[in-house]
């Protein structure tokens, strides 16, 4: 694993910012649910009209579509973006391709591992599990990777066989206890992870998501591609959102009556939906950043964005397991010592975490080290 720090001179000369930006905004969501910021607002909502609001910052039980079921396929697209923008800057820089596999190959390794890891230790000591969105991430942007080079046309056509696969899948197996399509604790990807980790996650989350998945990171590098292309910035724009339209109809489409929009089995309906989302934003924030030149007040989010992996793994590792239950001691005492209701004393003691944390971000900011894998 190279966690050595990357400097100015490593990074390309023209940064897309938008791309900087996007990738900074899901992570201050990231962080901020990692404080359980959402929690508590939602605890002292209750029953209000805010709770309407509140609610969109945690997962669908099951059937339907939140905003929160959004983030994890922002990040892989944006992954996949970044992904382009990489393997652009070493073909002009005369990279054999080999060479660029096996980057991908260590990257998609060191992946693979943090996920486990993050997963692997629990209460009762070490186990294995493929959840984590960095094992997903892992196999995503290898498929992204060996298929970059070909056509769009052939990279839309493979990601949407990708879906397809999913359907058969679920719904042709018919393995037994195991053969309703699209009921939690009774579907085939229920079924694969006895056999890969002999576990049932209790949540409904399955480990083969990373096929269909798959398809947020080929389409990210898709758009990725589209941005350095030499087309103008309106046939840019253009087909973002015209991508991101057909997406949408589609995914709503399948939903009305053929395959269920289930995030936590990543149905056909769902990739799609959400991936037609995901083309929409990067579209708003290319136009209104890139183009339009609106660059200001982005720092708050590029300073969290630029380390995007270290802070991941900060919060799921570290801060879940010690940071955030430290300083929220400290916090809570401090807040109760000055008779601060105890829901209101919750919510600044988690934008305290987050502060602390945004602060670490900045200083690697300030001191120009960029983490990566």
């Amino acid at each position: 694993m190279n966690m050595k720090p990357v400097y100015p001179a490593d990074l390309p000369g023209k940064r897309l910012l938008s791309l900087d930006f996007m990738r900074g905004l899901i992570m201050v969501f990231l962080v901020l649910e990692s404080t359980r910021l959402y929690n508590h607002l939602s605890e002292a909502s209750g029953n209000g009209p805010f709770q309407s609001i509140i609610i969109q910052f945690f997962h669908q039980p099951w059937h339907g579509l939140r905003f929160w079921d959004l983030i994890q396929p922002g990040f892989m697209f944006i992954a996949g973006t970044a992904l382009a923008y990489s393997l652009h800057k070493q073909q002009e820089a005369g990279v054999p391709w080999r060479q660029s596999f096996i980057k991908v190959l260590k990257r998609s390794w060191w992946l693979f591992f943090w996920g486990v890891l993050d997963y692997a230790v629990g209460e009762n000591g070490l186990s294995f599990k493929l959840w984590d969105v960095l094992t997903q991430l892992a196999f995503t942007t290898l498929v992204a990777f060996l298929i970059f080079n070909w056509s769009a046309r052939w990279q839309i056509i493979f990601s949407l066989g990708l879906l397809v696969l999913t359907e058969a899948l679920y719904r042709f197996t018919n393995i037994p206890s195991f053969d309703q399509p699209f009921t939690d604790q009774q579907n085939f990807g229920n079924y694969m992870d006895l056999i890969l980790m002999n576990r049932i996650n209790p949540d409904g989350w399955v480990a083969i998501n990373c096929i269909p998945t798959a398809c947020h990171t080929i389409w990210g590098a898709l758009a990725g591609k589209l941005l350095f292309s030499g087309r103008s910035d309106k046939q840019k724009v253009g087909y973002l959102l015209a991508g991101g339209i057909i997406a949408l109809i589609l995914g709503f489409g399948l939903d009305l009556s053929i395959t269920p929009i289930i995030k936590r089995i990543a149905t056909s309906s769902f990739v799609l939906a959400s991936g037609g989302w995901c083309l929409l934003g990067l579209a708003l924030f290319y136009w209104w950043i890139d183009i339009r030149n609106h660059k200001q007040h982005l720092l708050f989010f590029t300073v969290v964005g630029m380390n995007s992996l270290f802070i991941y793994l900060f919060i799921e590792i570290v801060g879940s397991r010690w940071f955030n239950g430290y300083i929220n001691t400290i916090a809570m005492s401090l807040f109760g010592s000055l008779a601060i209701p105890a829901i209101l004393a919750a919510i600044l003691s988690s934008l305290c975490i987050f502060t602390l944390e945004w602060y670490l971000c900045w200083f690697l900011y300030k001191n120009k080290i960029f983490i990566k894998i």
